[in-house]
């Protein structure tokens, strides 16, 4: 019951977020603010994440290659198929949850027993709407450039590791990266982006939304929020995989 409880506040949370707003042109503002907070703040981890493990699965698939009836372009080939379906969208939102999860949930925690909240709901300011749908739209917009730039530092990064350490040439790795390419990977990737971009907003949102108590029960909410956002990011990920590529 404790579950069907939490989804229907979540629910009815969600209908307040996407009611219309009191005043547009403070939401446009909060929102390019958020952009810049969830996302470019989240550009350096990002790419470091990205580089090494384009590096390591790049090494990892030569070190497994032990036929010589497998063509050395299966590396690049491989790398690019890891990184573009699973790695940088799944991957890279679940670090990506831990991160903006916990910094969501705690602001709004923090609002909530500080009675900033209150004081909007007293101002008549629908204060769900108010701190959480800059931050949904933000995410929604800028987490697909995020993932794009991922997968593009991924491959880079298993370039790298395969010209200078010679497990196979440039041009081998390019040809793997080009060989038997489908564009419908790109959206595929993109289309669990924009989702997996509501989860790790709406949920961190809603457990910062109804803490109560004080500083601890804040920190218990960053906790819940970054386990919830994670659990829903595996399960989505796994139903779309489902619909879309079977």
């Amino acid at each position: 019951m404790n579950i069907v409880f939490h989804f229907g506040r979540y629910f009815i949370m969600m209908y307040r977020v996407f009611s219309k707003p009191e005043k547009f042109g403070i939401y446009r503002e909060n929102t390019f603010k958020e952009m810049i907070s969830l996302g470019i703040g989240s550009m350096g981890i990002v790419a470091i994440i990205s580089l090494f493990m384009g590096a390591v699965i790049t090494i990892q698939t030569a070190s497994n290659i032990d036929s010589p009836w497998i063509p050395s372009y299966t590396v690049g080939f491989t790398t690019r198929q890891s990184v573009i379906l699973e790695f940088s969208p799944t991957i890279i939102a679940l670090i990506l949850a831990g991160k903006i999860g916990s910094n969501i949930a705690s602001e709004i925690g923090t609002m909530r027993v500080t009675e900033q909240i209150d004081a909007l709901e007293i101002m008549g300011i629908n204060s769900a709407s108010y701190l959480t749908l800059p931050k949904i739209i933000a995410a929604l917009f800028i987490n697909p450039f995020i993932i794009i730039y991922s997968m593009f530092l991924g491959m880079f990064g298993g370039w790298i590791v395969a010209i200078s350490t010679g497990i196979v040439t440039s041009n081998q790795y390019i040809y793997g990266i080009q060989y038997d390419f489908k564009p419908f990977d790109i959206t595929y990737a993109l289309i669990k982006t924009v989702v997996f971009a509501f989860v790790i907003t709406s949920i961190p949102a809603y457990h910062g939304y109804y803490t109560r108590g004080g500083a601890l029960e804040v920190g218990r909410s960053s906790t819940r929020a970054v386990v919830y956002s994670s659990i829903a990011i595996l399960v989505v990920n796994y139903l779309l995989t489902q619909l879309l590529l079977i």
